[in-house]
């Protein structure tokens, strides 16, 4: 895998940082939008919030406001294995065990979801040492039941479109909900490739293992300074190269269609489904970062609809993170959301460790 960003010059690396923060603040503040709301449909959330929807953080559990979910909490396991791994290669000069690791972060994960807290007397750091991620926020049952399985896929291997060993039917969001990350340490094919594979940790399906390295080729991308739209065309290209992609492909090519037909609705984003399985949830966050160039306006869309509006929240706000970067997405919101100052930071220290010459 090609992760080190060679010799980039100042500017380069002001944006490539800006980037990296705008993504995975931009997925927690969509995240935390549509939290509240997983669960209601686009006629009761009109009717408990008004026409408009949601039109910002709403109180969620014990009334809170700006709480995140198990999307951004997977997603900052995921920076913590990646940081891991790129060091070990950068220092020791031994690569090939990012799959050990990520697995490793996700039993990490799993652990705050079925303790109170952090042990206090056998302090260990990084993320599992971090009081405010021991929340259980309704996690997927495939990514309990599959990270308890302790499985990491040999990245040898090669994508097949077949089915993978855990959860072999299992198509749900939790793939593409926590993959943009590989987009912002990798190229376009390496992305993809690593979370393609990461996914199968938890789930096996074809379609839920490539709609997370399209979202993670898509961020690619985006980081390297393609267009949106022009990320996600390229995308359906390194799709179609691998067997089994019909599903994930016809969902993006929904959404580029979709954004292309004028003003967007919730309607529209309904046509792509409910964002439940991964392609759907891949789908609704692309259309909405495409069809709505105004960032506010593109996170409300993305969550004011019948589904798993955190997901396809999260999802978009990684998108437009990394188009607009940091100081592109609503300050207000950002300043609001849980875990914000750490999300920053682990931010820096994955944009750190790519450009560490």
């Amino acid at each position: 895998m090609t992760w080190r960003q060679k010799n980039p010059t100042l500017e380069t690396a002001a944006v490539y940082r800006a980037r990296v923060r705008g993504c995975l603040l931009g997925g927690a503040v969509g995240d935390a939008l549509g939290y509240p709301i997983e669960f209601l449909s686009l006629d009761r959330i009109r009717t408990v919030h008004g026409e408009r929807g949601v039109t910002g953080f709403v109180p969620g559990a014990y009334g809170a406001m700006g709480l995140i979910s198990d999307d951004t909490q997977m997603t900052l396991f995921t920076v913590e294995a990646l940081i891991e791994a790129h060091a070990r290669e950068r220092i020791r000069g031994i690569g090939g065990a990012w799959a050990q690791m990520l697995r490793e972060a996700y039993e990490r994960w799993l652990e705050t979801q079925s303790k109170p807290g952090p042990e206090q007397d056998a302090p260990r750091g990084g993320l599992i040492s971090e009081p405010w991620l021991y929340a259980r926020r309704a996690p997927g049952n495939a990514c309990l039941s599959g990270v308890a399985q302790k499985y990491h896929p040999d990245p040898m291997l090669k994508l097949d479109g077949k089915p993978g060993q855990v959860n072999p039917d299992s198509k749900g969001c939790g793939t593409v909900m926590r993959s943009a990350p590989f987009g912002l340490i990798n190229t376009p094919g390496g992305a993809f490739e690593m979370a393609a594979r990461g996914a199968q940790i938890t789930h096996g399906h074809p379609t839920g293992y490539y709609a997370a390295g399209a979202l993670a080729a898509i961020v690619a991308y985006v980081v390297e300074g393609d267009s949106l739209e022009g990320a996600v065309v390229r995308t359906l290209r390194l799709l179609a190269r691998h067997p089994g992609h019909e599903e994930t492909t016809a969902a993006l090519e929904g959404a580029l269609d979709l954004a292309a037909q004028g003003r967007p609705t919730a309607g529209n984003v309904e046509n792509l489904g409910a964002g439940w399985v991964a392609e759907q949830a891949l789908a609704i966050g692309v259309y909405c970062a495409l069809a709505e160039p105004d960032v506010e306006a593109a996170l409300l869309l993305s969550v004011n609809h019948s589904g798993d509006s955190d997901s396809t929240g999260s999802i978009c706000g990684n998108l437009v993170g990394a188009v607009h970067g940091d100081v592109g997405l609503p300050h207000e919101w950002v300043e609001q959301v849980e875990g914000r100052a750490r999300i920053a930071a682990i931010a820096d220290d994955l944009a750190a460790e790519r450009l560490h010459q």
